[in-house]
């Protein structure tokens, strides 16, 4: 028996979800719709997840001197770390919220889309909503396909950019390794190759909340200057300390 297979009850939910918004509405918007409907309900979690990096960007100039600190006694700088941020109130695993809460969602609804079912004869633009971009031939299927795979493509370069912001505005060096995470951003566009049409709408629906969700959260900050903000705040406060 398959992993996925225990995922069935939630995927049969899905799938009636769906095909009651699709009595009234066109089944490819019925999947734009409960994908919007579900990050929804996720929504608080993202809301904490901003708020933890927040905390974070203002806490990492004292993390890194908790790193200096501590750097032979693994042991204390952990007890240290977690202290900080009790502290302030904070998790250093808020950030993850949202990711963590969304796989489960991921999972079934990739399960709903790679399993045969009434749904995926449904088309879009004359184009079935089951049909793989390896089986797309005629000219309509070609270039819905190729609208899709462009919009998630802009979509993975505006998160690219956004990513790199937020590194180049950190206080501290990236640590080893992580240079590579902001073309994770990409892998959307790439994964949506081995979907139907139906995951490709997923995938181009959930990252475009994604994107939107974080713009909206962070309105009104710039994270080189709020970085920088922080770093002059500790040198004044080291400053301080000196004189007195």
């Amino acid at each position: 028996m398959s992993v996925f297979t225990l995922l069935d009850p939630a995927v049969g939910l899905a799938h009636d979800a769906v095909a009651a918004l699709a009595a009234h509405l066109p089944t490819a918007l019925a999947v734009v719709l409960f994908t919007a409907a579900v990050r929804l309900l996720l929504h608080p979690l993202a809301r904490a997840a901003a708020r933890g990096e927040r905390v974070r960007a203002r806490l990492a100039p004292r993390l890194a001197e908790l790193g200096r600190t501590h750097k032979e006694r693994p042991e204390r700088l952990r007890e240290a770390t977690a202290e900080l941020y009790r502290s302030e109130g904070a998790s250093p695993f808020a950030g993850c919220l949202p990711m963590l809460a969304q796989l489960p969602f991921f999972t079934v609804m990739y399960r709903l889309f790679t399993t045969p079912n009434d749904l995926l004869g449904a088309t879009l633009f004359g184009v079935p909503l089951g049909l793989h971009p390896s089986s797309a031939h005629s000219g309509p299927e070609l270039a819905l396909f190729a609208a899709v795979f462009a919009a998630l493509a802009a979509l993975g370069w505006l998160g690219f950019r956004r990513a790199r912001r937020t590194m180049a505005a950190q206080p501290t060096p990236p640590a080893p390794g992580t240079g590579i995470a902001p073309y994770l951003s990409y892998g959307t566009a790439q994964f949506a190759l081995v979907l139907p049409l139906a995951g490709a709408l997923y995938l181009l629906t959930t990252t475009a909340w994604t994107l939107a969700e974080r713009a909206w959260l962070h309105r009104g900050t710039d994270p080189t200057a709020e970085a920088g903000a922080t770093v002059a705040r500790t040198v004044a406060r080291k400053r301080g300390k000196a004189m007195s």
